[in-house]
């Protein structure tokens, strides 16, 4: 039985590349795992510089600066991406984790105590704006001004809207920063320098403006994809419970299935043949993680959730110079989720669900869900 549905199979296998309508260009999108891998690191040929233009459909409409360091490309980016790594990789270190996990079981045992749960809202939401605090290192109450901003940063009914606010919110944030420089991520990039030269707003904004559009909707989402699944599938949390040591094999394998992200938009800056398809100077093609992730040339048995998958070399963090910076939150926030599930929770009850699905000219994609109620059951205590 195939637990993931996958509307790029034929073609992949066929051609290797599907054509994307847009209002002004046919968007080859390229599906295989190699093809999609060596397309990642051939930025000269498939180059980010290219300010909003590299998330498809553009976003000209919904922010005003150029997102660092995934909107430029080698040798500024790696050195835009230094200035923030390690910060990012502080999600690896026992006192974060910590301090996500306490976090997260106060979710879960309030969740607990409830006769059902929205997961999406009510769940999914809450988790990461507090998990987002903790990578932010700032006070927990800011999340509840990220909860009260719904679930998609720039695309939900108020999407342009949403995006002039999450500017002068942040514009707020470096303004204390410069008045009062402190070591949380916004004190970060006011007190950074790059080549030899203080950070503008622009290039500030531009790191934070990312963090929230690409570190909010994709954990939210791949959450609640985990607990739908469980919920659907109760011998897959008895089978983690037995040997929590399988919990980093299913998270991985999680990110791979549940791929947030469809595609990312590259700019051929001169004219290109991609597997077929002809592309003018300045024009797009797209790289699809989902499809590379469901290869069955390199995933045996690709539409199968298999929670103890090794190797997994998906790409649902990107490949080469664009490797996502959140990728070890993700991962401490998922992992996190699936040991206190284990310790707490006997069964999850699947309620209701209303699928959410990516509709475009060429294919239509599962995307999680819009809404998933549950009923969490409480392990008995022996």
């Amino acid at each position: 039985m195939s637990d993931i549905p996958d509307p790029f199979r034929e073609q992949r296998r066929s051609d290797g590349v599907l054509g994307l309508p847009t209002d002004k260009e046919v968007i080859p999108m390229i599906l295989r795992h190699e093809d999609v891998r060596r397309a990642a690191k051939d930025w000269k040929t498939f180059s980010s510089d290219a300010p909003f233009r590299v998330p498809i459909p553009s976003e000209e409409n919904v922010r005003s600066v150029r997102q660092l360091p995934i909107e430029i490309d080698p040798p500024d980016q790696t050195d835009y991406r230094k200035l923030v790594e390690p910060f990012f990789l502080r999600a690896k270190q026992p006192a974060f984790v910590a301090r996500v996990e306490e976090l997260t079981d106060r979710l879960l045992v309030d969740a607990l105590g409830r006769d059902a749960i929205e997961i999406v809202e009510g769940f999914a939401l809450p988790l990461q704006s507090k998990a987002l605090t903790v990578l932010l290192d700032v006070p927990e109450s800011e999340a509840d001004l990220f909860i009260s901003w719904g679930v998609h940063v720039f695309h939900g009914t108020h999407g342009e809207r949403q995006g002039a606010a999450l500017e002068r919110y942040l514009n707020e944030q470096f303004d204390g920063a410069v008045a009062n420089p402190g070591d949380d991520f916004y004190g970060l990039l006011t007190k950074a320098s790059f080549h030899g030269r203080p950070l503008t707003r622009e290039e500030m904004l531009g790191f934070a403006n990312l963090m929230f559009a690409g570190g909010r909707d994709t954990v939210i989402h791949s959450v609640a994809c985990v607990i739908g699944y469980l919920a659907e599938r109760p011998e897959a949390l008895d089978f983690l419970r037995a040997d929590p040591d399988r919990i980093v094999h299913a998270s991985e394998e999680f990110f791979r299935a549940y791929m947030p992200l469809t595609h990312i938009g590259r700019v051929c800056p001169v004219e290109t043949d991609v597997h077929g398809m002809q592309v003018k100077a300045g024009d797009r093609t797209t790289l699809c993680w989902a499809s590379a992730n469901l290869d069955e040339e390199v995933f045996p048995a690709a539409d199968e959730v298999r929670l103890d998958r090794k190797p997994n070399p998906h790409v649902s963090f990107g490949f080469g110079a664009h490797l996502c910076l959140g990728a070890a939150h993700a991962r401490t926030v998922m992992r996190v989720l699936l040991g206190l599930l284990c310790r707490r929770v006997s069964r999850i009850e699947l309620i209701s669900k209303r699928d959410r699905v990516e509709h475009t000219p060429a294919y239509d994609r599962q995307l999680g869900y819009e809404s998933l109620v549950v009923r969490m059951h409480p392990l008995e205590r022996v």
